[in-house]
């Protein structure tokens, strides 16, 4: 990366440059002062460092910036240092210019300041992201951003910009608000996410349609929650879900491949039923084993009552489990599977030849004992886990317990995506009013083969609705829109919403599809989560230039702060005293 003060970049330099005279630009990291006359400086930027031999009156402390010409060397016998790219030189007969001094960072500039507290690190952010993990997560975020724009104007994508300021929509999650100076008592909405508008272009005629939006959500922070977040968004016209789901496959795949060199298998699929069958989660982690197993058929006619009488028994196996779990520690599992709604936990120790330990085995036959350890593939030393009760809440409790015990961390097991689909269409019933509980926004398509069903059988509805999930994180979850008003007007009466109250809550976006609205889908997931979990960071914060604090504070600006008085006057806004 040539400039007018550098022909080469720290990193970059290699035994091939031995010979040639070089300039470089960068922060000191480390300087050894040998006697009088001799210093090393390892000058560092974002590409790497590189040990430079300069003159010991030199002044060249940590954090200042130098700009260094000298002549590419191999480093003496015995000095190469195998764990740094530039290891095997260094420069000699070097002239130093001071470009800038530097205060004494509050923290180390390398691996060491993981361990500062995070608050420390984001008040002082500018100098967190000066260290190799830092620059190595921001230009991983840049390479995903770069292949999936590659990959979608290719396919005739037309890149479009979304209004920041919106109406008020508070169906959705909480909204943050901007009065308006010139129409007082008057607000906007910042989005939450495009919706409204990626449609309305579809209506519009833009056919394809996508944007790296910003979206704000006033929602408590977590490790892979913002305030702020970015998110790719896609619309497409004249479209099924399937073209859908394979524009998406492409773009992530190639984006994955970017940030890993290597070619990624395409990306399966499988129904929400089959995912919490299997899983107990809509948002399964596929780096490892665990699947929940089917036990209910063995227990038919049984004498303990316990397994007999409950709608569904189902089971996982924890490979080496019984080493692990003493008790006590089988006893906070019991405890952890009530608190997830279990009415209890059943646990089993496999034993040589399949022999199981369990305060349970006693009220069970030989041939329910041995029809346990077959459907479960149990084998000595391992723990079987097992829950009977309602379908739904054996599989979640387990599906929760499968990933506490096996998940792997996010720099793991490589990088599994799986597509769910078939997502029910609502999401039982509303015990005031006795509609069903959408569950999803409400112009979400019904499953064709389902549309007979809305006003019998609501809760057998599937929905053209599906989630891209990789590594057990949700990215991110779109549909084949409704675009018939006939078929909109029929859903909005089986959640209860009459036509004048469909026209106060969305007529303005109603309205346009009047006018004749295509067929179309659409997508969006998360920019933030997917370079988290490609970067083998669990916290989206690590990915995110300037991130707010899991309190949603800022301690580098010190945002949110107080306005002046005379700002609050032009806005008609009065602050009212903490109680």
């Amino acid at each position: 990366m040539k400039t007018a003060m550098r022909s080469h970049l720290c990193g970059a330099l290699r035994t091939e440059h031995i010979g040639e005279t070089v300039t470089v630009c960068g922060w000191v990291a480390h300087r050894r002062q040998h006697g009088q006359s001799l210093m090393f400086v390892d000058l560092r930027d974002h590409s790497g460092q590189v040990q430079c031999v300069v003159d010991g009156s030199v002044d060249a402390r940590s954090e200042y910036v130098l700009r260094i010409t000298g002549t590419v060397v191999a480093r003496p016998e015995g000095t190469v240092n195998p764990s740094l790219a530039t290891g095997e030189i260094e420069l000699r007969d070097c002239s130093v210019q001071v470009l800038s001094t530097a205060t004494p960072p509050p923290f180390p500039i390398d691996d060491r300041a993981d361990a500062v507290d995070e608050s420390t690190r984001l008040t002082y952010r500018y100098l967190d992201l000066r260290r190799e993990r830092m620059q190595r997560n921001l230009r991983t975020r840049s390479a995903v951003l770069a292949t999936l724009r590659s990959a979608l104007v290719p396919r005739n994508f037309v890149e479009v910009e979304t209004p920041l300021l919106m109406p008020s929509t508070p169906e959705g999650a909480r909204e943050f608000v901007v009065p308006s100076r010139q129409a007082p008592g008057r607000f906007y909405a910042l989005p939450q996410s495009p919706q409204l508008f990626k449609q309305l272009l579809m209506v519009g005629g833009t056919d394809r349609y996508f944007q790296f939006a910003r979206c704000l959500r006033d929602e408590d922070l977590r490790a892979d929650r913002q305030y702020e977040f970015t998110q790719l968004d896609v619309e497409m016209s004249f479209v099924d879900q399937d073209d859908v789901l394979e524009v998406i496959s492409e773009a992530v795949l190639a984006a994955t491949e970017a940030v890993t060199g290597v070619a990624q298998p395409p990306i399966e699929r499988i129904t929400w039923h089959e995912a919490m069958d299997r899983f107990g989660v809509d948002k399964p982690d596929l780096r490892f084993g665990m699947e929940l197993v089917e036990l209910t058929g063995i227990f038919t006619g049984s004498g303990f009552q316990a397994f007999a009488g409950a709608p569904t028994v189902k089971g996982i196996c924890v490979p080496g489990g019984s080493a692990t779990h003493n008790r006590k520690a089988l006893d906070a599992l019991t405890d952890r599977a009530k608190k997830l709604g279990a009415k209890g936990l059943v646990w089993m120790r496999v034993g040589v030849d399949g022999a199981l330990e369990s305060p349970v085995a006693k009220f069970l036959s030989t041939s329910e004992l041995t029809g346990i350890v077959k459907a479960t593939g149990g084998e000595a030393g391992d723990l079987l886990l097992l829950v009977a009760d309602e379908w739904a809440t054996a599989c979640e409790v387990l599906g929760q317990l499968r990933n506490d015990l096996g998940r792997p961390a996010a720099g793991e097991g490589g990088f599994r995506y799986v597509w769910i689909v078939d997502f029910p269409l609502f999401v039982g019933i509303d015990a005031e009013s006795g509609r069903p509980k959408p569950g999803h926004h409400p112009f979400t398509r019904p499953h064709p083969d389902d549309v007979d069903r809305l006003e019998t059988e609501p809760l057998a509805v599937r929905s053209r609705a599906y989630d891209l999930v990789l590594n057990g994180w949700e990215l991110g979850s779109g549909s084949i829109r409704i675009h018939e008003p006939e078929l909109q007007q029929r859903i909005f009466a089986a959640l209860g919403i009459s036509a004048q109250e469909a026209d106060r809550r969305f007529g303005f976006f109603l309205t346009p599809f009047s006018y004749g609205a295509p067929p179309h889908g659409g997508f969006a997931f998360g920019i933030d989560r997917l370079v988290a979990i490609l970067a083998g960071e669990d916290n989206i914060r690590e990915v995110i230039a300037f991130p707010k604090t899991q309190s949603g504070l800022d301690p580098m600006t010190g945002a949110p702060t107080e306005i002046e008085p005379r700002q609050l006057r032009e806005l008609g806004i009065r602050v009212l005293p903490q109680v």
